[in-house]
């Protein structure tokens, strides 16, 4: 298979998830083995997608170089990752990626609509010396072993009584722009408060996350969160969800997960030439079992 870039620059623009900071992003081609490259232009420092350039893990992945960093970078990763773009130039004004509707859905809809650009090198997969596998004390696994292709398989169990228990599949016969990147990020209604009262979500709003009610709350409570996001009402649904919007998915939640985990080993430096097993994944195990990767990449 050949490398591939995008046909022409993509332009987007709006808030990040956590910052609240207004941000213009300009995705462009890119030469072959380039890579993906994030650029703060309002900085002039590049920033490559490699997992040794992490920077935090907390609700999202920044990378940094130097005093440079950009945040929440997954899910333009996974888009880029899911669509088979090689080499990207992503050029960035501000903090943070803005968080659009909370999925991959605009920038998968915006290149497809164009498709790709065949480059000349081969496309190099990332061949393993051996397997690699992470865990953390949550009980959260990833579990890299090579095979001939990528693909993965998440699981998700947050103990909910909403969620359930979910799963999603990715490999390359999947069609990632229907199928994974409209899956929005979700969050708990009882995080939200502490999320931003420790200055996260401040860009959250009821168009980009998926707000999942646990516990009974009150409707003082429910209001309280209409007024955070800034609308004159809210309700719970049945099914256990705050009525911003309906799911795109039965396990939209699991799907995106999914996403996320495309995009966070994407920083292993390229496709993984390996099957991926996760479970309970989240930003922090995703980047280090990207970096334990790249240490064993032959």
């Amino acid at each position: 298979m050949k490398q591939r870039t995008i046909k022409r620059t993509y332009r987007f623009e709006g808030k990040g998830l956590h910052s609240g900071v207004f941000s213009h992003i300009s995705i462009s081609p890119a030469p072959e083995d380039s890579g993906i490259v994030l650029r703060r232009t309002d900085l002039g420092v590049d920033i490559p997608a490699l997992a040794a350039n992490v920077s935090n893990t907390a609700r999202s992945t920044s990378i940094s170089v130097g005093e440079a960093t950009v945040m929440t970078v997954e899910h333009l990763l996974s888009a880029l990752t899911g669509l088979g773009v090689d080499n990207a130039l992503v050029e960035i004004d501000n903090l943070e990626v803005p968080i659009l509707d909370g999925s991959a859905r605009f920038y998968a809809e915006a290149i497809c609509a164009d498709g790709l650009v065949e480059q000349a090198a081969e496309r190099r997969y990332l061949q393993l010396s051996e397997p690699v596998e992470v865990t953390n004390e949550h009980g959260s696994y990833v579990r890299i072993t090579p095979a001939e292709r990528p693909s993965m398989d998440v699981t998700i169990d947050f103990g909910s009584r909403v969620l359930g228990v979910q799963k999603a599949h990715w490999d390359e016969s999947v069609d990632y722009a229907s199928q994974i990147a409209p899956c929005r990020t979700f969050v708990f209604f009882h995080e939200v408060e502490f999320l931003a009262s420790q200055g996260l979500v401040k860009g959250g709003d009821v168009d980009n996350a998926i707000v999942v009610v646990e516990h009974p709350v009150s409707e003082e409570q429910v209001t309280r969160m209409a007024t955070l996001f800034g609308q004159p009402r809210l309700d719970v649904t049945p099914e256990g969800y705050l009525s911003n919007l309906t799911l795109r998915f039965p396990n939209e939640c699991g799907r995106h997960k999914l996403l996320d985990l495309i995009g966070d080993l994407r920083l292993a430096g390229g496709w993984l030439a390996a099957h991926v097993e996760a479970f309970k994944p989240g930003h922090g195990i995703n980047t280090a079992a990207a970096a334990a990767a790249a240490t064993k990449i032959i």
